[in-house]
């Protein structure tokens, strides 16, 4: 079993990797928040909608393409919005030592952004079809949750190095316009398939 673990996290790294934009919107949202929070959000995300895959199978792969394009703008439409409109913070410092609202906050918000978007991509696909295949949900789920979760660590350290290098003051403005960028391609994304 350990050749199916290595064989979906693989394939699924690799798969997630080539042309996916939750890497742009985890950076994003990186940007803006504590790497922890973002990372339980994610993680949990990422938990789920492979869990759906495993469970679903080839369901998830016949989504009609044009409902997973609006479910996925309004999200990111939705996360551009929470971000520019989340109460502006006076001390950077003193908002990174404030854990209880805070952290539920941008893990909702990390969560909504992840989960909510690109429902029916390869990553799903393929843990589908690997279950469909092998009949090891556990170990197909386990090995394509890693693989989006280290997918998802590589974004979070490309998003915090982009914070040290950009000032605070354009840090909003470029990670609503990120998720802009995201909900425009996700809209005309099924025109060009």
């Amino acid at each position: 079993m350990l050749y199916l673990l290595l064989a979906t996290f693989g394939t699924v790294f690799v798969a997630e990797l080539i042309g996916d934009k939750t890497i742009y919107t985890i950076s994003s949202l990186a940007m803006r928040f504590r790497p922890l929070y973002v990372f339980f959000g994610f993680t949990v995300a990422f938990m789920a909608k492979m869990l759906a895959a495993v469970l679903l199978g080839q369901v998830i792969a016949e989504l009609p393409i044009y409902l997973v394009a609006i479910v996925s703008t309004a999200t990111f439409f939705a996360t551009a919005l929470v971000i520019w409109f989340k109460k502006k913070d006076k001390d950077e410092e003193s908002v990174q030592g404030e854990h209880d609202g805070y952290f539920s906050k941008a893990m909702l918000i990390t969560f909504a952004a992840i989960f909510f978007s690109e429902w029916g991509d390869i990553g799903q696909i393929t843990a589908a079809t690997l279950t469909a295949r092998y009949q090891a949900p556990l170990i197909v789920w386990l090995g394509a949750t890693l693989a989006l979760v280290t997918k998802g660590l590589l974004a979070l350290t490309l998003g915090r190095s982009l914070r040290k290098r950009i000032p605070q003051r354009m840090l909003r403005p470029i990670s609503v316009s990120l998720c802009l960028l995201m909900a425009i391609v996700s809209a005309i994304g099924p025109m060009f398939k």
